[in-house]
């Protein structure tokens, strides 16, 4: 099942994504092996995910969320965030 998840950087940055196993991707990150953003940010922690129908749905709702604001995307969080802690 795809995702579209939020990393929430050590600089307090916020990173936009999509994969079908988060924490295989959380390990990839942390390990300094994901997105080139995230490498000089570490450590990184997922504080919100989507499950999504299909891999297109994934990365449609991916572009919609990295268009929001910084706010939007802090509400977003806070209203349905989920801390993913390894």
């Amino acid at each position: 099942m795809p995702f579209t998840y939020m990393l929430e950087c050590s600089d307090g940055s916020f990173y936009t994504g999509w994969t079908v196993d988060l924490n295989t991707r959380l390990k990839a990150h942390n390990k300094g092996i994901g997105a080139k953003y995230t490498r000089c940010r570490l450590p990184v922690k997922i504080v919100y995910w989507e499950e999504q129908p299909n891999r297109s749905e994934a990365q449609k709702r991916e572009a919609t969320i990295r268009k929001l604001s910084r706010k939007q995307k802090e509400t977003l969080i806070e209203a349905h965030g989920k801390v993913i802690v390894e």
